[in-house]
């Protein structure tokens, strides 16, 4: 599907971008891959990396602007949307800020996608969106239930609109795992709480759910992958073996435990064999056979949750993805 196509990707020059470019390139060789951000200083590193390939360009431009999105979404056939204001003490203390991009700007791109005939739109969400207890999570909910709608706002267009749900990216800019790395000098890390749990995923591992979507899509399925949780103690040691660990307490707007699917979605979710796909009540569109397909209906009592989950990571699998990957962690 993707293949000789033209693919743009918001927040690109990001973590999951950083990701996302290079392998969509190896595996589908599209047309025309396109970056928006409105970073200039990370375009410009990222460019470099890609000055001999025509095929990635290059667009200045914030979600904010839905004039400049409906300019640079000319020509394109699937956006992966992965802009967003993501740190949670930072949207607590600036939500005018958050609510612009998380929000608006996903309103920006829902009607200029439809406007330009995008084919395909997939959004990318947090666990954070799941009955959300900070700003972060609550404008990534609204941006969810945005996305969704949009697939009975496109009228008489094509375009379709789905979402992919994950946890903690292992690894990324600004994430824990570099966070206590950089730590490891002082010898005494800060936990937030010993009983904190959190899902795993790897930034490959994210971009293969998006490109799953992108192949099973109809609109309005939120695809959620099934991914290993990992306690916070645990995750400070493999990071750091043999720190000290000082209890902190939790931040504001911080969750004790993450959750992907909450209770109430629990009617509209179905399970396939390595994910989770929640339907979405309106038009009926969870008794839809063609996109429930071969799932199978979870228990009316369902939660997926970072402490209820079956699958954990171990200390000694951490410690050798870090040991494989300690170069490229925090660094995108």
């Amino acid at each position: 599907m993707l293949k000789n196509s033209s693919i743009l990707i918001t927040g690109g020059s990001g973590s999951f971008g950083h990701t996302f470019v290079p392998m969509a390139l190896a595996k589908y060789n599209p047309r025309r891959l396109v970056i928006f951000s409105r970073d200039e200083m990370k375009q410009w590193e990222m460019a470099k990396l890609y000055q001999n390939d025509k095929r990635v360009r290059f667009f200045i431009g914030d979600v904010r602007d839905k004039d400049r999105l409906s300019r640079a979404l000319s020509g394109i056939d699937y956006v992966v949307h992965a802009a967003a204001t993501k740190i949670v003490p930072t949207a607590e203390y600036n939500p005018f800020e958050c609510v612009k991009t998380n929000i608006i700007g996903a309103m920006n791109l829902i009607d200029s996608c439809i406007d330009q005939g995008v084919k395909r739109v997939v959004a990318l969400s947090t666990d954070k969106a799941s009955s959300p207890a900070n700003l972060y999570g609550a404008t990534k909910l609204a941006s969810d239930k945005l996305f969704i709608a949009g697939n009975s706002y496109s009228g008489q267009q094509d375009t379709s609109f789905s979402v992919v749900r994950y946890g903690n990216v292992m690894g990324s800019r600004g994430s824990v795992i570099p966070f206590f790395i950089t730590q490891a000098d002082k010898g005494i890390l800060p936990i937030t709480d010993a009983r904190m749990t959190r899902f795993m995923i790897t930034l490959e591992e994210g971009v293969n759910l998006v490109w799953h979507a992108f192949d099973d899509m109809l609109g309005g399925e939120i695809y959620v992958k099934k991914i290993p949780s990992m306690n916070i103690v645990d995750l400070a040691l493999a990071s750091v073996p043999g720190a000290q660990h000082e209890v902190v307490g939790i931040r504001p707007g911080e969750k004790l435990h993450e959750q992907m699917i909450g209770l109430e979605d629990a009617p509209h979710t179905y399970e396939y064999a390595e994910h989770y796909k929640v339907l979405p009540a309106i038009h009926n569109w969870s008794q839809d056979l063609s996109r429930i397909g071969s799932g199978k209906l979870v228990h009316p009592e369902f939660t997926y949750s970072s402490d209820n989950n079956s699958d954990w990571m171990s200390v000694e699998t951490l410690v050798k993805w870090i040991a494989e990957n300690r170069e490229k962690i925090g660094q995108i």
